[in-house]
């Protein structure tokens, strides 16, 4: 323990959503395998949920993880509605966030573990604020792509005019392709229902300078043009840091420890693996549209008669809340298998899988990046809309699915990605990108340094040294 004690601490805190504890978690594995102790934290509302997926008790001294130690712990933030109600819990978590994490950080210092830095998340804006006024540094985790945070900085500061809602002209931002008003985030679109998403993460870009770092989950080749753009934006945005991709990578060599350390906050069908394993190489539809997404009765209909009018054999994640809606008398023939979450990470790296149906969650995009599967694009609402550009027009690994969801754009979506006349082209550039995105998180690769040069940083804050900037 006393090396525990010796090593420098750093506090992670997310917003309690999957999208969002994920990268957290990855991220805190990846400092622990630096040699650092790290904690992970949120609501208290997702607090015995991540205590039974991760197999590590909230408050204790947590795991060994590569040569540091990774630990849970927790805001005291008692809330009696429910999640669901978003403005409510948005509200409840910007009024007892702030005094509960200054108490979180006090309970640190007292346990004789002080914290060095924490890492906050762009919907808890306020977290950078506590930690300024515990003298504590700040980072932030930024967990959409660079392009996205462009979009919303350039937003945020009035340096572009954005066309209204429906218009057919493009935004033109320095670094990104021409973007029609259906490629940007629909939080920043007047009518959009959860417009206060867009509002909380604006208040986030505002106070950003009291972060010393901006971390971000995307790799530098990935999104090199904007990289290089965002510094000669005035008034200068923040340096953003790639640290990313922040997946779980499968592969010999792949991880840095912490493997059976995991953050699913709905119980991964384990056996789909197994049922994967019988499958054709490339012969698997994967479809998935994320942990929030919701989609109407109308469509989860169109998607199962669609999936299986497709003649390949699929394995679609239905989340509890949804499977109602299955259509009555859908038949799974043998061919199909539903389940209500996937440890997706290792179903996109499995030989199996043919291509992913994917909503294009930045987690999800990551993922089959770094799995090199090709994916046809439905994107819901938020950043998706972007990401789900990028994947088809910029990446070139798949094909748009658009709405309004009919079975037959279902089949011959996928038609096109799995054995169409651009499927092979599809597949080689995925390919590709996966190469480059393993090639970032290996030992020396561009994030891997950036994790290297943050962690050093930290070190060197924590003892007392000199502060360095980061190395690019």
């Amino acid at each position: 323990m006393a090396e525990d004690a010796a090593a420098p601490h750093v506090l992670l805190i997310c917003y309690p959503g999957q999208g969002h504890i994920n990268p957290m978690l990855r991220l805190a594995k990846r400092l622990a395998t630096k040699g650092l102790l790290v904690t992970c934290s949120s609501s208290s509302i997702v607090r015995d949920k991540l205590a039974a997926a991760s197999g590590v008790s909230a408050g204790g001294a947590g795991v060994p993880v590569g040569r540091g130690r990774l630990r849970f712990d927790f805001l005291d933030d008692p809330f009696e509605g429910t999640e669901l109600d978003l403005h409510d819990f948005l509200h409840h978590l910007e009024t007892a966030g702030p005094p509960a994490l200054a108490a979180l950080l006090r309970r640190q210092a007292e346990a004789g573990r002080p914290v060095a830095c924490v890492v906050g998340n762009p919907f808890l804006p306020w977290a950078t604020d506590v930690a300024a006024d515990a003298g504590v540094p700040a980072a932030v985790l930024w967990v959409q792509s660079c392009a996205v945070f462009s979009i919303y900085y350039h937003f945020a500061h009035g340096l572009v005019k954005f066309p209204r809602e429906g218009d057919d002209a493009r935004l033109a931002i320095p670094g990104l392709p021409a973007l029609s008003t259906a490629d940007v985030p629909s939080f920043l679109h007047a009518s959009h229902p959860y417009k206060v998403l867009g509002d909380t993460v604006q208040g986030q870009l505002r106070n950003m300078a009291r972060a010393s770092w901006v971390l971000v989950n995307s790799f530098a080749e990935l999104e090199r043009d904007v990289l290089a753009a965002l510094p000669g934006v005035t008034p200068r945005p923040p340096r953003l840091i790639p640290v990313g991709p922040l997946v779980e990578l499968v592969g010999p060599g792949q991880d840095g420890g912490g493997e059976a350390v995991r953050g699913d906050l709905i119980k991964a069908a384990e056996e789909c693996v197994a049922w994967l394993d019988a499958q054709a190489p490339r012969s698997v539809v994967y479809a998935s549209v994320g942990s929030i997404v919701m989609l109407p009765a109308e469509a989860v209909a169109e998607m199962a008669h669609g999936l299986a009018a497709a003649g390949r054999p699929f394995l679609w994640v239905v989340r509890p809340d949804t499977r109602p809606l299955l259509p009555e008398g859908f038949i799974l023939g043998g061919r199909g298998m539903v389940v209500p979450w996937s440890p997706q990470d290792r179903v996109l790296a499995h030989p199996a899988v043919a291509c992913f149906l994917t909503h294009c969650g930045w987690n999800s995009t990551l993922e089959t990046v770094a799995a090199g599967v090709p994916v046809v694009a439905f994107p819901q609402w938020g950043d998706q809309c972007t990401d789900a550009k990028f994947l088809v027009d910029e990446l070139q690994m798949g094909v748009h699915l658009r709405a309004p969801l009919r079975r037959e754009g279902v089949r011959e979506a996928v038609d096109a990605v799995v054995a169409g006349p651009e499927a092979d082209a599809m597949r080689d550039n995925a390919r590709a990108w996966s190469a480059a995105a393993r090639a970032a998180v290996m030992p020396g690769g561009s994030s891997d340094l950036h994790v290297q040069a943050f962690v050093d940083e930290v070190s060197r804050r924590a003892r007392g040294g000199q502060a360095e900037a980061p190395a690019a």
